[in-house]
């Protein structure tokens, strides 16, 4: 009884996965160009101090906001997303989705954070313009340019590891085979 029971059960998932897709499961295999497209739905979004919402953004309210539609919980300021965020990589090694970052824009210190979007473009939210894209050498950010950081998601959805069932449960290996065959995905 309690297998058929599990076969039902196991039937219903897969057709439930199969037709509905969870957010998640896309926000798993991320690209930067991902990051970039998210990125570019918020251009005009008005600058607000403090803001992370589509009313409005200040700089690093952006970049998490950004960030977490793909799944990825960055630091809430610049200074604490250039800190701990990511793998610094090198200016001439940017890539779309990369997080660029200024110093002694309003302050000393790293005060400003965006991402990199190709062709040494980077989109931000700025005071004077919202959200809007900049040169990396435009005569403003140039010469406050201090770094990058490469940001990547969790592995564990997208490796179809799931944390959350232990190996003694009974439906583990049901899990592991139906994530193996890409019927289901997340965690």
């Amino acid at each position: 009884m309690k297998k058929i029971l599990f076969l039902l059960i196991a039937a219903t998932a897969t057709v439930f996965f199969t037709i509905m897709p969870m957010e998640q499961n896309k926000a798993a295999a991320y690209t930067g160009n991902d990051v970039v497209t998210i990125a570019k739905k918020y251009l005009g979004v008005p600058y607000l101090w403090g803001g992370n919402t589509t009313s409005g953004f200040d700089c690093s309210g952006y970049t998490v906001y950004v960030y977490k539609q793909v799944g990825v919980e960055l630091p809430r300021t610049a200074a604490s997303q250039y800190a701990s965020a990511g793998t610094s990589v090198s200016k001439s090694s940017l890539q779309p989705g990369d997080l660029v970052f200024f110093s002694n824009s309003s302050a000393s210190g790293v005060t400003h954070v965006g991402i990199y979007i190709g062709s040494n473009n980077f989109i931000s939210s700025t005071t004077s313009k919202g959200v809007s894209i900049a040169s990396l050498s435009n005569t403003y950010w140039g010469p406050k340019y201090t770094g990058a950081k490469r940001v990547k998601t969790s592995v564990s959805a997208a490796s179809g590891s799931f944390s959350d069932v232990s190996s003694s449960h009974y439906a583990y290996k049901a899990i592991e085979t139906l994530s193996e065959k890409k019927i289901i995905n997340g965690y």
